[in-house]
């Protein structure tokens, strides 16, 4: 299939990261209680979220079960063993998508022209800049960390910091994955985020160029599930996302279909009054990856900005960007 090598290519080395990030980081931490307090949760009945969870399809925001979802590829394969997905050479959102505002609208309009007229859309991912959520949610591969008084995920090179057990400060200072807090809720990892950076360049929410404002309020409820129970989101996933294959990202990215072990689902909604007509929802189901291989990659990006219709040269700046 003729897919974009640059997409791919960048995809590898991205998840490649996670490997690292796996020796970096040696064992898995146990995971501990916050800080006293009425959103503290005993030790004992805190799931455990830890270690390497792969989600290895392209672009990556599972529709719900029901109700609002994300904007989705207007664009499908129509052959091949995945007809009917989203087509992964090119990015057309679905500007009709009554979530949108008409505003909102004509961005996705407008960045799914230049991808059809072969340019290649920029985003914060070919354009080698940090991800707000909850774009960054597309990474093929993801680590949690949690910590007594903090949750740690990272997503490739990218790492968010998540405070356990307070509330956020009464005037937020933006940043660019924003103010994050979280607690547990029974069995559920529940990460509040508000406070994403508007005034920087590639401000989307997802690979279509949907914006976002000041008023963004993501809420993510992070659950295991069984194999059962997580098949449905599974299913909803092989339906909307092209699946990567194997030979195109390490193994710490893939996932190992014969898994049957508890799968990792986020179940995230977002809000944004100055973009959106209503909330809407989507998920990511993660499974593991296959045992045994855990090898690393380099990964050099800042510098060196990629997208289609060019080649780049190292480096192309003389400062970094961020």
């Amino acid at each position: 299939m003729g897919v974009r090598r640059r997409d791919f290519l960048f995809l590898a080395t991205l998840a490649a990261a996670a490997a690292s990030v796996m020796a970096a980081f040696g064992q898995a931490v146990t995971p501990a209680v916050g800080p006293t307090g009425s959103g503290a949760q005993s030790a004992a009945s805190i799931p455990d979220f830890s270690g390497i969870w792969s989600h290895p399809y392209w672009p990556g925001f599972e529709p719900p079960a029901s109700g609002p979802g994300p904007v989705t590829n207007r664009l499908r394969l129509r052959g091949g063993p995945q007809r009917g997905v989203s087509d992964p050479r090119q990015l057309v959102g679905d500007y009709t998508n009554p979530i949108l505002k008409p505003q909102a609208a004509e961005f996705v309009k407008k960045h799914g022209e230049m991808e059809l007229n072969g340019v290649g859309a920029p985003t914060p991912t070919n354009q080698c800049w940090p991800e707000p959520v909850p774009f960054i949610f597309w990474t093929v591969a993801m680590q949690m960390l949690q910590l007594p008084d903090k949750i740690i995920i990272l997503h490739g090179v990218q790492v968010r910091h998540v405070r356990m057990n307070e509330p956020h400060p009464v005037r937020v200072t933006p940043s660019v994955y924003g103010d994050s807090v979280g607690r547990y809720e029974g069995d559920t990892l529940v990460i509040d985020t508000v406070g994403v950076r508007t005034d920087r360049p590639f401000a989307m929410i997802d690979m279509f160029g949907t914006p976002y404002t000041e008023a963004l309020h993501v809420v993510e409820r992070y659950r295991l599930l069984d194999y059962e129970a997580a098949k449905e989101g599974l299913e909803r996933n092989a339906k909307e996302n092209f699946r990567l294959p194997p030979d195109t990202i390490p193994r710490v990215a893939d996932s190992d279909p014969n898994y049957r072990g508890r799968h990792l689902q986020l179940q995230f909604t977002v809000e944004d009054e100055g973009v959106f007509t209503t909330p809407w929802s989507a998920t990511i189901t993660y499974g593991r990856p296959p045992t045994g291989d855990r090898r690393g990659g380099e990964y050099v990006c800042a510098e060196n900005p990629r997208y289609s219709g060019r080649k780049p040269t190292v480096p192309t700046a003389d400062k970094p960007d961020f």
